[in-house]
């Protein structure tokens, strides 16, 4: 774990004019907790730790709080139990306020509950699964910029307009590839298209042949990719390689920009891609896009970590304007009016926790289309807010009053 301290205490006359800020603590620490050197480092990793750090400067640059921001990073492994135990760690140790990204779904299902039970806020920034903010939802998540529903329905919607009415997924084998799946056949049904067949594979699989020849056989017009990270890039590679995408077309149903690069364009042309972000949108997301980059290595964010500064910077006025800490409390400050952002347009919170903005359908572009190394979208549609995210009332959340 590393902490990095930032300088957002407010001048005493700011102190003196806020009185009540004293009920909070002198510092407020949020952890960024993700994969930061598995399959999912380039998507998250180190750059949703800079992004944390952006969010906390540009706090205090605004007057801050009346507070510090001290961000705290841990390495999760993609294991449900070492999460488990940084967050408690961090809470009953530390004083951690929050706890932002996860990335895996199965790391965001364990801590979900310790973080509920010590009355703390989970910024579930980038978990897959929108079982979160189902089933499994609590009254001091906030789920944010994308889930496995908005990213299915959309590229359902995206492939049936296009003719792809008929599918056949190659799908991780663990919560976030289910459900991933589960909520693309889910729209794909309801729009008239079918799904052909299916096949699952383990995390960091190696050799993706047979489950391309099995997608081939299927006469399906979609592979629809229920992956990401590293297993994503080697399926479209191996793909491209096998001579599968001039006959059949691959929708990523979970692709951010850093996979795109990986696998390079001359592969991924034509890929269809869903996103909540994309540095290169308006005049705000090209702005933060550079400022990311001159701190990042010359890299593009990623939505993840495009997700992380929004949500961070959104708790801190939050906790500002709630006073306090303790979960339930910051999360319904978080429902108590939409939220003006400058990356995602403008979010509202449910009674479910999960956020709602706008979200993105993207083509990658051929090689010869691009400028630059990270110019790689062409967009197809933008989905509005209020069709981009699952209806409040079939989640089946116990927060959703009926």
């Amino acid at each position: 774990m590393r902490r990095t301290a930032f300088a957002c205490l407010a001048t005493l006359s700011l102190l003196a004019a806020h009185p009540a800020a004293a009920e909070l603590p002198v510092t407020v620490k949020i952890g960024v907790l993700n994969d930061m050197s598995g399959p999912f480092a380039d998507q998250s990793g180190k750059g949703s730790v800079v992004a944390a750090q952006m969010a906390a400067e540009d706090f205090a640059a605004a007057g801050g709080g009346g507070f510090k921001v001290e961000i705290l990073s841990g390495d999760h492994q993609n294991k449900p139990d070492i999460g488990a135990a940084i967050v408690r760690e961090w809470i009953d140790r530390d004083g951690v306020a929050a706890v932002a990204d996860s990335v895996n779904s199965g790391v965001a299902f364990a801590i979900n509950q310790v973080i509920a039970d010590k009355n703390r806020t989970f910024l579930a920034t980038n978990v897959g699964s929108s079982d979160l903010t189902g089933k499994f939802c609590q009254p001091t998540t906030v789920q944010w910029t994308m889930d496995s529903w908005a990213m299915g329905s959309a590229a359902a919607r995206a492939m049936m307009q296009a003719g792809g009415d008929s599918w056949f997924f190659i799908s991780f084998d663990y919560g976030f590839g289910t459900a991933l799946q589960r909520d693309a056949t889910n729209m794909l049904e309801k729009l008239g298209g079918k799904a052909l067949g299916s096949v699952k594979h383990p995390l960091g699989a190696p050799d993706f042949s047979s489950y391309l020849l099995q997608a081939q056989s299927s006469g399906a017009k979609v592979i629809g990719l229920a992956d990401t990270g590293t297993d994503l890039i080697s399926v479209v590679k191996q793909a491209a390689e096998f001579g599968v995408t001039p006959k059949q077309r691959l929708d990523a149903l979970f692709a951010l920009i850093v996979d795109i690069d990986a696998i390079g364009l001359k592969s991924a042309q034509g890929m269809i891609v869903t996103e909540a972000f994309y540095w290169n949108l308006n005049d705000d997301t090209r702005a933060f896009g550079r400022r990311f980059a001159q701190r990042f290595g010359d890299k593009m964010p990623t939505s993840n970590q495009a997700g992380v500064y929004s949500q961070v910077l959104a708790y801190l006025n939050v906790v500002k304007a709630a006073k306090t800490i303790e979960g339930d409390k910051v999360v319904a400050e978080f429902r108590r009016a939409p939220i003006a952002d400058k990356l995602l347009g403008p979010v509202t919170v449910r009674q479910d926790g999960r956020a709602v903005h706008a979200m993105h359908v993207f083509r990658v572009k051929a090689p010869e289309q691009s400028k630059s190394r990270w110019d790689v979208y062409e967009e197809v549609t933008t989905i509005p807010a209020a069709d981009a995210f699952r209806p409040l009332a079939e989640g089946g959340c116990k927060l959703v009053t009926p």
